[in-house]
């Protein structure tokens, strides 16, 4: 006789960067169906009270986070695992296959049904209350050196820039970390010129957002924290005159390096 059918599940859901219009109706439908919430602190803050058990959980527990999350949905739980933005892009989903993807995993965590819900990244909403940044050929780079060493950073960054791509920096500065987004700018102002858009998006979509567009000349490493999207123009992304006396970024559809 077969046991009793389990009907959990585990969703990783994108909430976007912030504002609930920015939350995907999958998303929504997804937490409010959810019988445990699993995620950092202020992501599980940021979802709407209900009748979900919430586990929160300090930073760089990733890996912790996800086993403890599929452990949960094995036992026939409903578990949402939230992240900020857009959870396949550094957050949450890459950290639950990579404990799925550990060959002494429980072979209950591989029943488990399991889907990713997209979300609105950090690097689109700051592109998009800046005009088109990314509107040609782009990459992103977190600079976080906690998880892969800094000198492949800085390949990664330079390599990037010589190739010419639109250029998004996530995790650019931090306490722990308060040089590398200095050393970042130094490396590109080797490569690109002076007069490179830049666009520094802080808390885009939350009521203390700052949205700075400037040059690689002038910005400078202090102008940004943890919580800001940078995207570094490619050679033929352009400022746009705008309205109000500042400048739109974009990056046009056709190449003119």
């Amino acid at each position: 006789m077969s046991g009793p059918e389990n009907n959990g599940w585990l969703k990783v859901v994108g909430l976007g960067p912030g504002p609930e219009d920015w939350l995907t109706p999958e998303a929504r439908r997804d937490l409010a169906e959810a019988t445990d919430l699993v995620g950092y602190f202020p992501y599980v803050d940021r979802v709407p009270p209900g009748n979900q058990v919430r586990h929160a959980s300090d930073n760089r527990v990733e890996l912790d986070r996800a086993r403890f999350a599929l452990d949960l949905a094995a036992q026939g739980r409903r578990v949402a695992v939230v992240s900020g933005g857009d959870p396949g892009i550094f957050a949450m989903a890459a950290a639950i296959f990579e404990a799925l993807d550990d060959p002494d995993a429980p072979e209950a965590w591989r029943a488990v049904p399991l889907s990713v819900d997209p979300g609105v990244s950090a690097m689109q909403a700051a592109a998009a209350r800046a005009g088109a940044p990314l509107g040609h050929d782009f990459c992103a780079i977190s600079l976080s050196d906690n998880l892969k060493p800094w000198d492949v950073v800085l390949k990664r960054l330079r390599l990037a820039a010589e190739a010419d791509f639109v250029i998004a920096l996530y995790n650019p500065i931090s306490k722990a970390r308060p040089w590398q987004l200095g050393a970042a700018f130094d490396a590109l102002r080797d490569i690109r010129a002076p007069e490179t858009p830049i666009v520094l998006g802080r808390a885009i979509g939350r009521p203390d957002e700052e949205l700075t567009v400037t040059t690689l000349g002038e910005v400078r490493a202090e102008q940004a924290d943890m919580r800001t999207l940078v995207i570094i123009g490619a050679s033929h992304t352009r400022f746009v005159a705008r309205a109000d006396g500042g400048r739109w970024v974009y990056t046009p559809r056709h190449y003119r390096g």
